[in-house]
């Protein structure tokens, strides 16, 4: 049994990465042998990464007693890191929104980004990941057409996931899907639609 975590980062119901997001999910449970479970960002409601969670750790550390705001922060870390440690495969469904993505798959990102749980630092100050071996398929919609060197260099989702993926977790991109310029360009909108949930179909269907 493969466990597959989704990581559902729009809370849009209408808009396209939520459609993909439905599109992965209705596909993947098909699959007797995966184990679906979905994250969806916006629902567990993480505070920002900050010092609500620097303060937890400092306060364990001497068994002081946590305020609301820290022990929220440290279990919303602690879910969001037991989540990617259960999962083979990672699945993230996020839009470009503001050249970047959403700021609560930021929280997701950043509570996991951790030296000491993703990543470690050896003696010859050499990057060693701790969790290896987990895949990843990036799932992404971005109204405008990015696909040219100009646009590339200001699109910092896909761009930012990429890096901070294959440099930070080691994990292995195994497929990417990207729906683009369906607000750009609205007549063609409904073909570029269909054509970007086929293809998030075809990649469950690897799986």
């Amino acid at each position: 049994m493969t466990n597959v975590l989704v990581i559902k980062a729009n809370n849009r119901p209408d808009d396209i990465s939520t459609k993909m997001y439905e599109k992965f999910v209705e596909e993947a449970t098909i699959n007797t042998n995966l184990n679906v479970t979905t994250f969806d960002v916006f629902e567990e409601n993480m505070s920002h990464y900050g010092q609500d969670l620097f303060n937890a750790f400092g306060k364990l550390q001497t068994g002081e007693e946590l305020n609301e705001r820290e022990a929220a922060s440290l279990a919303a870390q602690q879910k969001a890191q037991k989540a990617i440690s259960n999962a083979d495969v990672l699945v993230f469904a996020f839009p470009l929104w503001k050249l970047t993505i959403p700021s609560a798959l930021q929280s997701f990102i950043d509570y996991n980004l951790q030296a000491g749980f993703t990543f470690k630092y050896n003696e010859q100050g050499q990057k060693e990941f701790l969790l290896s071996g987990k895949k990843v398929i990036l799932l992404n919609a971005r109204g405008g057409f990015y696909n040219t060197p100009e646009m590339d260099a200001m699109e910092m989702s896909m761009n930012y996931m990429r890096a901070v993926i294959k440099n930070y977790f080691g994990f292995e991109i195994i497929d990417e899907v990207i729906v683009e310029g369906h607000a750009q360009d609205p007549k063609n909108a409904p073909t570029i639609i269909a054509e970007g949930l086929e293809k998030v179909k075809e990649t469950a269907a690897k799986l």
